[in-house]
């Protein structure tokens, strides 16, 4: 076998794609020590990251799509190296590049977003049916906010409860909102970090337009996901709105004694932190004392919390993946909710949701615990 040949080319091309952080790192091993996969089966950041420097990338290693983006790696870097970076670099190479397979179910799921706005392939003016019986009055000039539903709560039959309780709650408080319905397109946050950068553009100047178009000062939003990139990516592309995630709302309305509870919820919740609302943008108090604030509720901590959560495994585009059974760390994270004795695990994510729920239906846990979004949980209290 002949030697491989360092490529400057490809490390040019990685750090011009966004990868430029991987200069800094000097191979400690921090990450991979820190990654989650290596609680449930062995993946190597740091061999990446050194073959990135070296100009040594194997496009075709189904490793570059098992990143999650859940940040633990870049919390505890003593470099500062912005892993995410790097693999989203590599991923957007190869799906824009085409220099290698990108997985089937991801590819399916970028092209339904790119042509229908969401990764179900459902059409657009569907969008809003979630809605359609609740009396949700369109948003337009003068609207005080906007609700924008994430792909999964519009569209998934379960997950909906999530939109469907964060209404109730809003209206039960009197706030003038509207939401955008057919106009809303995916918020793009997992397409960019899959490495279809181009799509993700397309999506974010659409929706940006739409909430011009709209009069849209201030949004609200149930998904990390959807607050990450409205809160730290579109800017850069011209919006000017504020978002706020629904457990910041929640808090603010508790503390201002606009949101009064009625009922107890006499359950123990453990609280998951989910990545993007933690990690990314160390989003911890506010759900929590929403959960405190609810009558009856003994609030549980899990052993790895706050800045040191385990991921879902739905980042990164990986929600749209395959992950086979014995690989999957969201179980070992229910049965921790379980081992602690907690009646309902608490989420505040609906990526989080769609992982936890379906551990719970492959672990046969069923009745064991419950998955609920804190908006699902204060709207029982009301």
């Amino acid at each position: 076998m002949s030697p491989a040949i360092p490529d400057r080319e490809t490390v040019d091309i990685i750090r011009e794609m966004g990868g430029d952080t991987l200069k800094v790192c000097y191979q400690c091993g921090t990450c991979t020590g820190t990654c989650p996969w290596n609680l449930v089966r062995t993946f190597l950041p740091r061999r990446m990251m050194h073959r990135a420097q070296l100009g040594l990338i194997d496009f075709g290693d189904k490793d570059i799509w098992t990143c999650a983006t859940c940040g633990a790696c870049a919390v505890r870097c003593p470099r500062g190296v912005e892993m995410i970076d790097v693999i989203r670099a590599m991923r957007k190479v190869i799906a824009e590049m085409g220099v290698a397979k990108v997985p089937d179910s991801l590819r399916v799921s970028v092209k339904n977003i790119s042509y229908v706005g969401n990764p179900q392939g459902e059409p657009e003016k569907e969008r809003g049916r979630w809605a359609q019986d609740l009396g949700v009055k369109a948003s337009t000039a003068g609207t005080e906010l906007l609700y924008f539903t994430c792909c999964v709560p519009a569209f998934d039959a379960k997950v909906k409860r999530i939109a469907r309780s964060t209404v109730g709650i809003l209206k039960k408080v009197g706030i003038d909102f509207g939401v955008l319905g057919a106009k809303e397109r995916c918020c793009g946050e997992s397409v960019r970090k899959s490495g279809n950068e181009t799509i993700f553009q397309g999506l974010a100047k659409s929706n940006i337009q739409a909430f011009a178009e709209s009069g849209v000062k201030r949004v609200v939003v149930n998904s990390p996901h959807c607050y990450h990139t409205f809160k730290r990516e579109y800017p850069e592309l011209g919006a000017e709105f504020e978002v706020i995630h629904l457990s910041q709302l929640l808090d603010q309305l508790i503390r201002e004694g606009k949101l009064k509870f009625s009922k107890e919820v006499k359950k123990k919740v453990i609280y998951h932190d989910p990545c993007y609302l933690g990690r990314h943008n160390e989003i911890y108090d506010e759900p929590r004392r929403v959960l405190q604030a609810i009558p009856g509720v003994e609030l549980l901590e899990f052993p790895s919390s706050r800045q040191f959560s385990i991921c879902c495994g739905g980042g990164g585009g990986r929600v749209w993946m395959e992950t086979v059974k014995e690989e999957r760390f969201c179980d070992l994270r229910l049965q921790q909710a379980i081992d602690a004795g907690a009646d309902v695990l608490a989420v505040a994510c609906p990526y989080c949701m769609l992982m936890f729920d379906d551990s719970l239906l492959t672990m046969g846990k069923e009745g064991a615990i419950e998955i609920k979004d804190i908006s699902e949980l204060v709207m029982e209290a009301l």
